[in-house]
């Protein structure tokens, strides 16, 4: 009975390393992206009017500054109301 334990024990061993080394191989082979397509950073910036933060890009250009909307642009600008 004991031998029997100890098959058991050996054979979860075995079946433990073999698929640790499958696992092992397949991350090895995987490529690794080149430099260019990691994502760069973003630079935030702040509405003149309201303050909330957002990518440069999202922003409306004003005179003054730059804006969240052209709600806040119109408000912050002292145009019609």
């Amino acid at each position: 009975m004991k031998y029997l334990l100890v098959l058991a024990v050996v054979m979860v061993a075995f079946y433990v390393w073999r698929n640790n080394r499958i696992t092992d191989r397949s991350q090895a082979s995987r490529p690794t992206p080149p430099p260019d397509a990691r994502r760069l950073p973003v630079v935030m910036v702040a509405c003149r009017q309201c303050g909330t933060h957002l990518p440069q890009g999202d922003t409306v250009q004003g005179a003054q500054g730059v804006y969240c909307s052209t709600e806040h642009r119109r408000l912050g600008e002292g145009g019609p109301a």
